[in-house]
């Protein structure tokens, strides 16, 4: 895709952190995470409007044709925010899947309605495990004349219980493909999970017999590609709510009082104050240099992608945990909102695979550029 000006991004990402500001407040996730569905349905309506869940759309089909930088941009505005909507499920995860398939018709048939936020999608990628792998796809598709049916299970399905178009990975054989499939049809059942953090919606989803089309040219190398976006795209909604917490911390250190001082001037909240910031710049940095490579087709855009991963992951949980001892009791409490940040720090940190995963595959890389 191509790339949007520096100077268009920057107002992208401006009008974005408005809307979240006017309607994405601490009181309206509270609120909205309570409710059945897990997003509120006006607030996904005018991010449409802003053109944003078709930020990764080709024109042709109604999108931005926007790249991996602006989103990274756009990520750390919704992750500061905690956006409890379906937009890395179907904006970014959903739309990079199709937009990497063969299947002009499918693109024309499912693009479009993503692109202008009347239709939600998700992608069922992952097993009963969770570990976001080849191995851990169980689901099946068996050929029924020209159709498919698919058996199995799908689980960690972000939004999928609000979903109603599925993209899921199914075996083939010894391969993999990715499947058109109607949520309300027959032989498909779909179970909300319980999630430690209440501001993401999951669901297990069963396939029994369930009728579906397959997306021409989707195998697993262009699976793992979709999921590089998406990768980029986690990191920056860490990055993000990393910030957002950290400074919300800092500013609790100078005006919490304690024996006539604020507390963030006794030497054991300065180092620790000092050291997340370390990590909070080394991950914001490598989430955005992760950004610019991918959309580049830099030779080491994977590596970067694998560094981002669990840099941005690591950080964020290290920085959500320490703002909850570094503001006492009160960090606790259901009232305060740093539980929250740690709540989605824990929940982000397995979304798309584990830290070890992608450290192990960015060693991997390295050994294998030294060799």
């Amino acid at each position: 895709m191509a790339a949007i000006a520096v100077e268009e991004q920057a107002a992208i990402r401006d009008s974005f952190a408005r809307l979240l500001a006017e309607r994405s407040a601490e009181a309206d996730v509270r609120r909205t995470m309570e409710t059945e569905a897990g997003y509120d349905p006006a607030l996904w309506s005018a991010i449409a409007e802003l053109g944003l869940t078709g930020l990764m759309v080709p024109e042709d089909h109604g999108g931005a044709a926007g790249g991996p930088v602006v989103l990274e941009a756009l990520m750390e505005e919704a992750g500061a925010a905690l956006l409890c909507a379906p937009y890395l499920s179907s904006a970014v995860l959903s739309a990079a899947l199709l937009n990497r398939s063969t299947d002009a018709a499918a693109k024309a048939r499912l693009l479009p309605a993503i692109a202008s936020g009347e239709r939600i999608a998700s992608a069922a990628l992952a097993g009963e495990k969770g570990l976001w792998t080849r191995d851990d796809v169980t689901a099946r598709a068996t050929p029924a004349g020209e159709a498919w049916t698919i058996d199995g299970v799908a689980s960690y399905v972000t939004y999928g219980a609000q979903a109603d178009l599925l993209l899921v990975a199914a075996r083939v054989g010894e391969s993999l493909g990715v499947f058109e499939v109607d949520p309300a049809g027959t032989g498909v059942s779909r179970t909300a999970l319980r999630s430690f953090d209440r501001t993401q919606r999951l669901a297990q989803v069963t396939f029994a017999g369930a009728p579906s089309r397959r997306i021409a040219g989707l195998d697993e190398r262009a699976l793992d590609d979709a999921l590089d976006v998406a990768r980029v795209a986690l990191a920056g909604q860490q990055v993000g709510a990393a910030r957002r917490v950290f400074d919300m911390t800092v500013d609790y250190l100078k005006t919490r009082v304690q024996f006539g001082r604020p507390i963030g001037g006794f030497q054991a909240l300065k180092h620790m104050a000092a050291d997340l910031l370390v990590e909070l710049e080394s991950a914001t940095s490598a989430a955005r240099q992760a950004a610019a490579a991918l959309e580049a087709d830099a030779a080491d855009a994977k590596t970067l992608v694998n560094l981002a991963a669990f840099a941005c992951a690591d950080a964020f949980l290290q920085i959500a945990a320490s703002s909850i001892q570094m503001h006492g009791g009160i960090g606790f409490t259901w009232d305060h909102p740093a539980h929250l940040y740690l709540r989605r720090a824990r929940a982000d940190a397995w979304l798309l695979g584990s830290s070890d995963l992608y450290r192990d595959r960015y060693l991997a890389a390295l050994e294998t550029a030294n060799d």
